[in-house]
């Protein structure tokens, strides 16, 4: 099937879904969860964009070692965009970066074009980015530069095991040194992302209670093991309060037990809140990765459509061998297109 052959107007339920690095696990998983997802007896559209002849290659290899399913490659249009040079599995380098950034870039095209409705991304390495020429942090930062936007946020959504809750936790600061942090993390950054937070969190309740972490180990302690709480960050939700009042905000809360009632509810033991507001990259992800590894999908606010990322990396330690798990990437194109 070609790409050709599909219906170019803007609809629900078509995802433009580029392959990530071709060293990695990215096909691998992407023709897992189209097998399982069909098996399922979903119905979206997905346009496949990267190198046909790799793709077909790399399902020839597979479908002998791996023990789950995967979908034939010729079912599903592809926008077909050639490697220039043969990539060996689990190699990242200077040439699979760049067939990344292209294929990442390319897909973006198809949903501002009107021939998708929402993108999904396989992982990309970003030393191999940087090796290719493009020093971007990740793909969220090209993607907010592919849209005119002066940024981007970074939230990670999962369904619980029984399905009654959603996991949702977006990210103040996302891939910078955790020494920039202090800086990088302003009252207008944070106010601003709090707004994209609640914006998303009122897709499923409207009157939506958010929990704040803070920066600090015990959230400063009243300033003995660190101002930023003391000096703005507790006036600024003060003041948001003020402006939200429908709207239940906690915290500045201690990092170290700020998720407890997200695993507490994560068991279906209780409730927590409905999204969380994490100040730095791996203060986040770690509760996500610990109860979600799976599932936890990377899901890009602030950009003209919705973007899902599975919430893992290219996976080179494992790439070629059959191994790799597709749960997440099933829950990345799950996730495009609920809420896509």
């Amino acid at each position: 099937m070609t790409l050709e052959s599909t219906n170019h107007n803007a609809k629900q339920g078509v995802i433009a879904l580029a392959l990530g690095d071709p060293a990695g696990i990215g096909a691998e998983v992407t023709l897992k969860a189209l097998a399982a997802l069909r098996a399922r007896g979903a119905d979206g559209t997905v346009l496949l964009v990267g190198c046909r002849r790799w793709l077909e290659q790399t399902y020839m290899d597979l479908r002998e070692r791996s023990a789950t399913p995967l979908a034939d490659p010729g079912a599903y249009p592809i926008l077909d965009r050639p490697l220039t040079e043969t990539i060996a599995p689990g190699q990242g380098t200077a040439a699979s970066g760049a067939a990344s950034f292209d294929w990442l870039s390319a897909a973006v095209d198809l949903v501002l074009s009107g021939q998708a409705g929402a993108l999904t991304t396989a992982p990309i390495a970003k030393h191999a980015w940087h090796a290719a020429g493009h020093h971007y942090p990740g793909q969220t930062e090209r993607l907010a530069e592919l849209c005119g936007q002066e940024r981007a946020s970074m939230l990670f959504t999962a369904r619980s095991p029984g399905g009654h809750w959603r996991l949702n936790t977006l990210l103040a600061t996302t891939h910078i040194p955790l020494a920039r942090v202090p800086q990088a993390l302003t009252p207008a950054l944070v106010e601003h992302q709090l707004e994209m937070l609640l914006a998303f969190c009122r897709r499923f309740e409207p009157q939506p209670r958010l929990t704040v972490a803070g920066l600090n180990p015990h959230a400063g302690e009243g300033g003995q093991l660190g101002m930023e709480e003391q000096q703005w960050l507790i006036p600024l939700l003060d003041s948001w309060r003020q402006r939200h009042p429908t709207v239940s905000v906690t915290g500045p809360l201690p990092p170290d037990t700020c998720w407890l009632g997200a695993a507490a509810a994560w068991r279906g033991e209780g409730q927590g809140a409905d999204g969380y507001l994490a100040l730095y990259h791996d203060q986040g992800l770690i509760p996500i990765k610990l109860l979600a590894f799976d599932a936890a999908v990377n899901t890009t606010l602030g950009l003209p459509f919705l973007r899902t990322s599975p919430d893992h990396g290219t996976g080179f330690d494992r790439a070629g061998a059959g191994l790799a798990r597709p749960d997440s990437m099933v829950a990345a194109l799950e996730t495009a297109w609920e809420l896509g």
